[in-house]
């Protein structure tokens, strides 16, 4: 029934973009779902969430978790790979999602959470959170590390797998916010 649910949906995603679309993929009873922003090259081609540099970190992060992506279900707030284009070398490069990509495909994320009705919903970075929390203002800085009690579930904002390519500092700031998620984790069945 979930299933059915979901392939409808990213059916329907589908046809609202002429760009390749990297749908959520994962258990459709998972506890726990992880939201990014958006999918780069390597998601894209490989059609898979968090396949990229930014996998390889979520693998780190779910080795600590001691969670398999197949108890997980993974997805983005925008389903296509927002990118620039080079003016000399004419090749793509990532950058964050516009309001316009974010607004054309947060029905999409708010209907896989509907569906799946997870327990804990970890977003990865800035957009997600801003999303779910529908507040622009709000920045993973002030929230990381600490559940947001929505009612129906939690969301427990981490910094973005990729942060910590970019700022190694960070990275014993996720590595803690992930114990704290592991904790939390382990509570909430409690």
């Amino acid at each position: 029934m979930k299933k059915d649910k979901l392939n409808l949906l990213k059916e329907e995603c589908i046809k609202i973009s002429t760009e390749p679309t990297v749908f959520g993929e994962g258990n459709v009873d998972a506890k726990i779902i992880l939201v990014g922003e958006a999918p780069g090259a390597k998601e894209v081609e490989l059609n898979k969430p968090f396949v990229g540099a930014a996998g390889k970190n979520l693998d780190e992060f779910l080795d600590i978790l001691k969670l398999n992506r197949e108890d997980l279900y993974i997805t983005n707030v925008v389903k296509i790979r927002p990118y620039k284009v080079n003016g000399k070398t004419g090749r793509k490069s990532n950058r964050p999602p516009n309001k316009e990509e974010i607004e054309k495909y947060e029905k999409y994320l708010f209907n896989e959470i509907q569906i799946i009705q997870p327990k804990i919903i970890v977003t990865l970075g800035n957009v997600p959170l801003k999303t779910l929390l529908k507040d622009k203002k709000v920045t993973i800085g002030q929230h990381h590390g600490k559940p947001i009690d929505e009612g129906e579930y939690f969301i427990f904002p981490l910094y973005h797998p990729a942060s910590i390519i970019y700022r190694r500092e960070l990275k014993e700031v996720y590595i803690e916010d992930l114990y704290k998620l592991k904790d939390f984790k382990m509570n909430l069945k409690a």
